[in-house]
């Protein structure tokens, strides 16, 4: 199986662990100039991006591991595009969240890492 494929399923088995948890998902694989984001839902009075990760084992690694600071980074430059195209003000709640997947078990980081400001 293909790397896309592979990460389209697992994404869509977080989607349906989100939705289960309450969460309201608004926007699958959300991309423009400068990256993607996996999903973008709603939880509570949070919008929040979601970062999607998979490993079969851990013998490679953690999921969470490979959500290194390039890759927080990215994730934040695109929210902010996000956020300004949908007019959400500097006070919107907002969180950035890893969903691990590793094997069969499911992990759910709220607040997994702050926001790093791109000037």
């Amino acid at each position: 199986m293909n790397t896309r494929k592979t990460g389209t399923e697992y994404e869509q088995l977080a989607v349906r662990y989100l939705q289960k948890q309450g969460v309201r998902i608004l926007e699958c694989n959300y991309r423009n100039r400068k990256g993607e984001i996996d999903l973008i839902g709603r939880d509570g009075e949070y919008t929040v991006f979601f970062e999607v990760k998979y490993r079969k084992d851990s013998s490679r690694g953690y999921p969470t591991e490979a959500v290194n600071y390039r890759k927080r980074k990215t994730i934040c430059s695109v929210a902010d595009y996000y956020r300004m195209i949908h007019h959400m003000g500097e006070f919107t709640p907002i969180r950035y969240d890893v969903i691990a997947i590793c094997g069969e078990e499911i992990v759910w980081y709220q607040n997994a890492f702050a926001h790093i400001y791109n000037y």
